[in-house]
């Protein structure tokens, strides 16, 4: 029995079994590209949950937007219920980029609304690939854009056990250097409260809490809870906090990362005085201080992901981490409806790009701004494996 247990009341019929049988082997044969044609309602999803049934290996599905995203996500869950089937898609509800008009000289910032729970499905997603292997996210082309560290997210994970020595105070310590707030009155996702030697965290991706009993700076106990009503629903010998936020900053990263920019704004003020854009130069080092103040004190700023390539250390015009560096290298992905989805997977970079350059040349951002950006279409080919496409519009 492998770890993908698939349910349901339905047996293949018609050409279903041979399409099984026959993207099953061109898996096993290790076949790089595959294509599954069906028309619309003939059960193409339905094929893929049978072939992944027949693999040990985690999966991506990917979707070109939210609505046939969400569609998948209910099928797939409803035919591996004892499996982590994940939804990963942008968390926006809404989003208004940052931007420059420079024939107007209307600046834009960024705004947006951020929906609560798909942040928090987002985080479960990335959470389950860390230490199981029965994994089926479902995902948009969100999933092209810029993470934090796989390795930095895994090694701030906080680690308790029951009988471990934790003294209280080294435990709050890293609960905030993983993102968690101290909310005292209002408990709520991605917070944890103190009471006495009793600290309850609400995991940003759970709908749970977990309350740590701590005697003698030894770990009493640890139980699953109710946040609404408190009631203590299981105890653990072992339990796992990750972060809350995708981008974490390990000990030593930020001062490392701000010394790169500082060195990078030095080399382009001077870049735009020499070319007499003073005005320019002026804003940059105003915004990029400001921005270096704020993770120096706070360990955070808005638009952090600006600065993703000097926190992560990655060289300039490297690819930024996102959700595939979160899989192990030997996951299978679906591509569905491949004819909209392998387009727009190639558009999403040039159209990230054409924007961030017009901020880059009027100032308002640094040159590494652009190595915050979704995945080129040949970066996505090299990392992506073994891939199967589905659609019922060939051509």
């Amino acid at each position: 029995m492998g770890i993908f247990r698939l349910q349901s009341e339905f047996d293949p019929r018609g050409d279903q079994p041979a399409a099984i049988d026959e993207v099953a082997a061109g898996v096993r044969r290790g076949e790089a590209c595959q294509t599954l044609l069906g028309v619309t309602g003939s059960g193409k999803t339905f094929v893929a949950a049978k072939v992944i049934e027949q693999f040990d290996r985690p999966v991506l599905v990917i979707s070109h937007n939210k609505t046939l995203g969400a569609q998948l996500y209910a099928e797939f869950k409803a035919f591996f219920p004892e499996n982590a089937v994940e939804y990963f898609v942008s968390y926006y509800d809404y989003y208004q980029p940052e931007a420059y008009i420079p024939q107007k000289d209307i600046y834009i910032e960024k705004d947006a609304s951020i929906n609560e729970n798909l942040d928090r499905l987002r985080l479960a997603a990335t959470s389950s690939l860390m230490w199981r292997r029965d994994v089926i996210i479902v995902a948009s082309v969100s999933c092209l854009y810029g993470l934090g560290s796989p390795a930095d997210y895994l090694e701030m994970m906080v680690k308790l056990e029951r009988g471990d020595e934790v003294e209280r105070r080294a435990l709050l310590e890293k609960l905030a250097s993983i993102q968690y707030a101290r909310n005292d009155t209002a408990f709520e996702r991605g917070t944890f409260r103190v009471r006495g030697d009793v600290v309850d965290v609400w995991p940003a991706y759970e709908q749970r809490g977990l309350r740590v009993e701590l005697d003698f700076d030894r770990v009493a106990r640890i139980s699953e809870f109710d946040p609404a009503s408190g009631e203590l629903l299981a105890d653990h010998d072992r339990a796992y906090v990750y972060p809350a936020k995708h981008f974490v900053l390990p000990e030593g990263t930020v001062e490392r990362a701000l010394a790169g920019i500082d060195a990078e704004l030095t080399m382009q003020v001077d870049y735009l005085k020499g070319r007499g854009k003073l005005l320019e130069a002026q804003r940059l080092e105003s915004r990029t201080r400001y921005d270096m103040e704020l993770l120096e004190q706070v360990g955070y700023c808005p638009g952090i992901e600006n600065y993703s390539r000097h926190l992560s250390g990655r060289e300039p015009g490297s690819r930024p981490y996102c959700l595939f560096d979160y899989f192990p290298e030997d996951y299978l992905t679906f591509v569905d409806e491949s004819h909209a989805t392998v387009p727009q997977i190639g558009a999403m970079y040039r159209g990230d790009a054409a924007r961030k350059r017009t901020l880059v040349e009027h100032g308002f951002r640094l040159p590494s701004a652009l190595d915050n950006r979704p995945l080129k279409f040949e970066e996505w080919e090299e990392i992506v494996g073994q891939r199967v496409f589905i659609s019922a519009t060939p051509g």
